[in-house]
């Protein structure tokens, strides 16, 4: 079973894909390529959502003055 890293790296390839495949041709298919782009999103944000924050500490205020 393949990770879900490696589930998001191939929703972004397909979407990339079908996006560039959608606009190649003279009539370009609208709802193919916001298939494409519907799937590229969906992958990037899966992988967003698996990096973690730079600011973990919640305690941290960095708009204090810090004299």
């Amino acid at each position: 079973m393949p990770s879900s890293r490696t589930i998001n790296f191939i929703l972004i390839l397909l979407g990339g894909i079908v996006a560039i495949y959608a606009e190649a041709g003279e009539t370009q298919n609208t709802y193919v390529l916001l298939g494409g782009v519907m799937l590229l999103m969906i992958g990037l944000y899966r992988l967003s959502k698996g990096i973690p924050s730079k600011a973990d500490d919640k305690e941290t205020n960095y708009f204090e003055d810090q004299d």
